[in-house]
């Protein structure tokens, strides 16, 4: 019979044959017989060749995750940045959450994201003049934060944290898309929207109702918050109570079936998405004449904005999407034209807008401003 020794507690313990799992008689750990971090020794051999073997099999472990640890995306390495938990308040005024997720080398790995990162910044600093300390980035890349789950609600957390009247918010937010069934009666599709951590196949998905009651719930009178998600299945991924159809022109009722409230308690939210709950979005190099690849939303935003400004003309949400459809839906080349699909627009208002006729619904002139 052979005989194994714990990993955790040094415990020996006996084996026998064709046993794939034992549980240690010392600390009832759960061990895997034959597994590179657990110890199978053969018996018979003398005391000082099996400490010799034991020492050996731990250095060339330590060794190992040592190198694991360097060299894979996921390791916790004593250089990677620390969670999104600061006890200092953020910057009074305007503050920016950016969320780019590659999913490098992954099945499902994107390749504009981290462009768009930089671009959705940039747009930030020079046109609204956001301070650069004001500006939280979740990314992969080893100057930022990952984009986990877990950074990625905290990261709301920071958002919120201390809001006051004048705030002007800005949720950026740039990878994956998902919808699953809803099994609380609040979506009108019978679907809930999501977005994809960077490890949302082991952690799972952040979801439309947990976006809305962490981020537009608690907007207070005078605070102003603007999303822009780019993600496939991304119309209604703040929940909101109003979506603009652009077909019609006119504000569609949004509010769940189930009557649950998902609007705000006072202030103001926007939300700019990169299609319809049902569509998917994409990265392009149509727009690029480096073949930069970007997505198309981000790039399409971005432009928008920037040729307002270059002649002078005010931004309002009218005259925003006016100009995406233009510069979405126009030939790039000769063998690339970028169909519209339809982005769609939400946005909630303070309460008593709520009972209010359809034909009373906010304005589309409505000045499109993050106090630049």
């Amino acid at each position: 019979m052979d005989s194994l020794i714990c990993k955790y507690c040094r415990e020996r313990s006996s084996v026998t044959p064709s046993t794939q799992y034992i549980r240690c008689h010392g600390c009832r750990r759960a061990l895997s017989v034959g597994s590179i971090e657990d110890e199978v020794l053969p018996k018979g051999l003398s005391l000082d060749t099996r400490k010799k073997m034991t020492e050996e099999k731990e250095r060339c472990l330590r060794v190992r995750k040592k190198f694991l640890g360097s060299n894979s995306q996921h390791g916790q390495t004593s250089s990677q940045p620390p969670p999104v938990i600061t006890q200092d308040p953020p910057a009074r005024g305007k503050r920016a959450l950016i969320c780019g997720i590659t999913y490098k080398k992954q099945k499902y790995e994107l390749r504009g994201t981290a462009q768009d990162v930089k671009n959705m910044r940039d747009l930030l600093v020079k046109q609204f003049r956001f301070p650069e300390e004001s500006i939280l980035i979740l990314a992969e890349d080893e100057k930022y934060r990952p984009p986990t789950r877990k950074n990625i609600e905290h990261a709301f957390q920071w958002l919120m944290r201390g809001i006051q009247s004048g705030d002007s918010l800005v949720f950026y937010f740039s990878g994956h898309g998902l919808r699953q069934r809803d099994f609380q009666g609040d979506e009108i599709d019978g679907f809930d929207e999501n977005i994809c951590p960077l490890d949302f196949q082991s952690n799972g998905n952040v979801l439309d109702n947990y976006i809305n009651k962490a981020i537009v719930r608690p907007l207070i009178p005078g605070v102003t918050l603007h999303a822009i998600v780019d993600c496939c299945h991304s119309g209604t991924m703040l929940d909101l109570p109003h979506v603009y159809n652009i077909n019609t022109g006119k504000w569609d009722d949004n509010r769940p079936p189930s009557g649950t409230y998902k609007g705000t308690s006072g202030g103001r939210a926007i939300c700019f998405s990169a299609c319809e709950d049902y569509q998917q979005a994409a990265d392009t190099t149509a727009f690029s004449t480096e073949k930069e690849m970007t997505g198309a939303m981000t790039h399409t935003f971005i432009r928008a904005i920037e040729e307002a400004v270059a002649s002078n003309k005010q931004i309002t949400y009218q005259a925003y999407w006016t100009q995406c459809m233009r510069l979405s839906s126009k030939p790039i080349n000769q063998d690339s034209v970028l169909e519209y699909t339809g982005f769609s627009t939400a946005r909630s208002y303070r309460t008593h807008c709520y009972h209010l006729p359809k034909s009373s619904a906010p304005a589309q002139s409505s000045s499109c401003s993050m106090q630049s």
